[in-house]
């Protein structure tokens, strides 16, 4: 945009890099405690071992896309039960509305895959290259073959990070240790080398470069996640009423007529995205807590109270001004609502994976032809059946067609039927499903018209393996 002086105005800021201090405290344990405990998880995950029986995956927790399951330990889910997916969302989405309404934004802070990668990639840069100050002057200096050489061995360390970030992502869909021989050798598919190659390259430059543009320009939940929140959500407050008016102070002076921050921007300096928090909330704060180790450490150096920043509700904020104190209220209609939801749908899930059949069952009527008229006066219909057998065992299923007086089943292929023909013998592979051709006779003064209804089963099963169809007969 033009200026009066014929000077161009720029929509865009140049992005002001923040180079984070450590800091040791309370949230800064916690930070690594839950760093580890993440990273551990997702690195090591896909190489439990999990026995399922003969002929079926080892690997505790794998989505086998060609085989068309996934599989968590003990559970194994079909492609039909995708729902079960939907749930694990729907679950993962009222969690996160619970936890921010409560703790604010809880998640960025300690557990979002941006925040633990880049966590990560930031002690390795203050190993290599040195804390805040060091690394400012580091950046400021020519170009020089110390400086190279530093800098090239952090995009190194950043690189081999990012590349076991990718690998490990593959191994969640392929057996972990058949997979790593092969990636060495040369001998894995373009596909697998394609994913990895991407992850290593997002995650090395969402970590290492992007960092906090990541939280404050491309994630959306900062954009929204206020709708979460009200005035008794835990979150990152600076309490002014007792920090201002703020300024320097020198040891033996006196506190009367002033606050207790010194202005030392300790908090600002190990802020991961730079912000002020002493500004109020903000959409780049993610909640890490890391400037209340800051300002504590500071306010026990000048012998003030600590907690001058710190987790509170703004209702409690707002008390304090006036010395009052608002009590925190754990349960509120948003919480309860969220609580509810979450145990609603986790028990639905629940109940659910306790209560599945191991065995479905899917019939389709033959379309040409229609039916058969026998030489007897007898009408006969033809069915594909289909049973699946979701045990890791060979069954045995029988199979009863009901709704019509005097039916009798005949399987063509593989199948015993009973003596009295009204049921029949069907065997079905392990963690298959078995396809079988059945027709169906019924006399003719039987039918009730054109067409009549006519129900399968597979005797001594739950309702989803019971399929209804229709047998098809001559006009009146």
């Amino acid at each position: 945009m033009p200026l009066d002086d014929g000077s161009v105005a720029s929509f865009y800021a140049t992005r002001k890099k923040v180079y984070p201090k450590s800091v040791a405290g309370l949230y800064r344990r916690l930070k690594w405690a839950l760093l580890v405990l993440f990273l551990g998880i997702y690195y090591l995950v896909p190489w439990i071992r999990w026995d399922r029986g003969p002929g079926a995956p080892d690997q505790a927790v794998l989505l086998d896309l060609p085989g068309r399951r996934a599989y968590f330990f003990w559970i194994e889910i079909w492609p039909q039960e995708v729902y079960y997916l939907s749930g694990l969302l729907i679950l993962g989405a009222v969690g996160l509305f619970l936890a921010t309404s409560l703790l604010g934004r809880i998640w960025c802070g300690y557990a979002c895959p941006q925040t633990v990668w880049t966590d990560l990639f930031m002690w390795v840069e203050r190993l290599i290259e040195g804390d805040r100050t060091e690394r400012m002057r580091l950046d400021r200096l020519p170009m020089s073959a110390g400086k190279a050489l530093r800098k090239a061995a952090k995009h190194a360390a950043w690189l081999a990070i990012a590349a076991a970030t990718g690998g490990a992502w593959v191994f969640y869909f392929v057996d972990a240790p058949t997979e790593i021989r092969s990636i060495f050798t040369g001998r894995s598919s373009l596909e697998v080398y394609f994913f990895i190659g991407l992850f290593t390259a997002t995650t090395y430059l969402l970590a290492g470069w992007a960092r906090e543009q990541v939280c404050t320009y491309m994630c959306p939940w900062p954009r929204f996640q206020a709708a979460m929140l009200d005035v008794h959500s835990l979150v990152v407050t600076y309490r002014d009423w007792r920090g201002e008016p703020r300024g320097k102070h020198k040891q033996g002076e006196t506190w009367e007529g002033r606050g207790d921050c010194v202005d030392c921007r300790a908090c600002v300096a190990v802020c991961p995205t730079g912000i002020d928090i002493r500004d109020g909330q903000q959409l780049e704060c993610i909640g890490c807590g890391l400037c209340i180790d800051a300002c504590d450490e500071i306010m026990l150096r000048v012998g003030r109270p600590q907690k001058l920043i710190a987790f509170d509700t703004l209702a409690n904020l707002q008390a304090a001004a006036v010395k009052d104190k608002a009590p925190y209220r754990l349960v509120r209609p948003r919480t309860a609502l969220y609580a509810g939801l979450l145990v609603l749908v986790a028990g639905v899930m629940a109940f659910g994976l306790a209560f599945r059949s191991t065995v479905e069952l899917t019939v389709l009527r033959d379309r040409s032809p229609l039916f058969v008229p026998l030489a007897d006066g007898a009408i006969r219909n033809g069915y594909t059946v289909k049973v699946l057998n979701k045990t890791r065992s060979n069954e045995h299923y029988t199979l009863v067609v009901e709704g019509i007086s005097g039916a009798r089943l005949t399987v063509v292929g593989d199948g015993e039927v009973g003596a009295d023909g009204t049921d029949a013998v069907l065997d079905v592979k392990p963690d298959a499903v078995g396809t079988f051709r059945v027709t169906v006779r019924a006399e003719r003064k039987v039918l009730s018209g054109e067409s009549t209804p006519i129900r399968f089963r597979i005797a001594g099963t739950a309702s989803n393996a019971v399929q209804s169809s229709i047998f098809m007969g001559p006009k009146p």
